[in-house]
């Protein structure tokens, strides 16, 4: 006689079925992780890059190399020849003939192995980026969706490219010392949007899909909208700074809070036409760019308050921190001005704009993604 079934023994068995899973999909899971962290390693790199092109224009090296040569370009002069004839080419710019006529051969060599190491730099990000690529591709790891997203990195890092040279190019004729201001801040203005891309994407691949699906449900839509505006801010005054290392704005005017013991730049708008004042005018840019900085300070202030109600302690966290960067980098841009803009101090100060500026976009991730927490860890 057949025994008799207990009643729910199929849900309480130990016996489960099996699911069959491709290669191809256990390949894009563990994908996630190995692109995360090639993403990191563009992260580091593209940092670097921006200290070396911040070296590169507070040493003046940026116009030493006269031709955009993508290729050839990465093989330095290999003999006295060649360097001459490098020489040779930087002697017939601007830049020498009115300021470095002093310049010997020697000191020619500084500022070209600056504005070398720069551009190579710029070649190794690329083949980092291009090798990661097709490895992932040709194995099958990336994840659904995000292929595009990968491609948009090397895309802009492309454009990138292009934008050095048509910055440099615009010191290379005329009269000009050096690079168009607003070219250089187009420039440093797009290796943020590429930092914060790959920022952003490393804050995705860190967390399983599923878990992100989850979060966007109990996201904070008042503060990823606060936290997105306060990224957008940052950025202007990252392009402001732009503008001011652009024509040495930072060692026109040393005294603080005025400005030649005036609370507004004497001749703000001595330039014809007018508009030009906003571009080239040494002290009305400096003028600019405090005040932003101010009023970037009192919006972050009203941030933080609002970030405080936050009912997800990491979320409130994330934005506390960045608020304390930004605290920071107030501070060192006083000292920048009051140090004339000193080569060490504002290196420093670019590169707290960048842990600034990425702390922010943190914060804003935390907004729109919350991180779940149980109910005791709430308020």
């Amino acid at each position: 006689m057949a025994e008799k079934r207990k009643l729910f023994e199929e849900v309480q068995s130990d016996t489960r079925p099996e699911i069959a899973t491709g290669g191809i999909d256990s390949a894009r899971r563990g994908g996630r992780r190995a692109i995360r962290y090639w993403l990191m390693l563009l992260f580091a790199l593209v940092v670097v890059m921006i200290a070396v092109g911040g070296l590169t224009r507070l040493t003046d090296s940026g116009l030493s190399i006269t031709e955009w040569r993508p290729l050839t370009g990465a093989l330095p002069p290999m003999n006295a020849a060649e360097w001459q004839a490098e020489f040779d080419k930087y002697r017939q710019i601007p830049e020498f003939q009115l300021q470095n006529a002093w310049m010997e051969l020697d000191d020619f060599k500084v500022i070209y192995w600056w504005e070398w190491g720069h551009r190579q730099l710029g070649r190794v990000i690329g083949l980092v980026w291009a090798a990661g690529f097709v490895t992932f591709l040709a194995v099958g790891a990336i994840p659904t969706g995000w292929t595009g997203r990968l491609v948009w990195i090397g895309l802009l890092g492309g454009i990138q490219g292009a934008i050095g040279w048509w910055m440099v190019s615009s010191g290379l004729e005329g009269t000009m010392l050096d690079v168009a201001s607003y070219r250089l801040a187009t420039h440093l203005g797009l290796a943020f949007v590429i930092l914060g891309f790959i920022a952003w994407y490393v804050l995705l691949l860190g967390r399983p899909e599923r878990d992100l699906m989850q979060s966007r449900r109990i996201r904070d839509a008042k503060l990823f909208s606060l936290g997105t505006g306060w990224m957008h801010f940052a950025f202007l005054q990252i392009l402001l700074g732009a503008l001011v290392a652009g024509i040495d704005a930072g060692r026109s005017y040393t005294d603080w809070p005025t400005m030649g013991g005036q609370w507004l730049p004497p001749d703000p708008l001595m330039l014809e036409p007018a508009w030009r004042n906003v571009l080239e005018n040494p002290g009305l840019v400096q003028f600019m760019h405090r005040i932003t900085g101010y009023l970037l300070l009192l919006f972050s202030i009203m941030v933080l308050i609002r970030s405080r109600r936050a009912a997800n302690r990491v979320t409130s966290g994330a934005f506390l921190v960045a608020f304390v960067a930004l605290c920071g980098q107030v501070v060192l841009g006083v000292y920048t001005v009051i140090t004339a803009a000193q080569l060490h101090v504002a290196l420093t100060h670019q590169l707290l704009a960048v842990a600034t500026f990425v702390l922010i976009l943190r914060a804003r991730f935390h907004a729109g993604y919350p991180v779940p927490q149980s109910v005791r860890g709430s308020r």
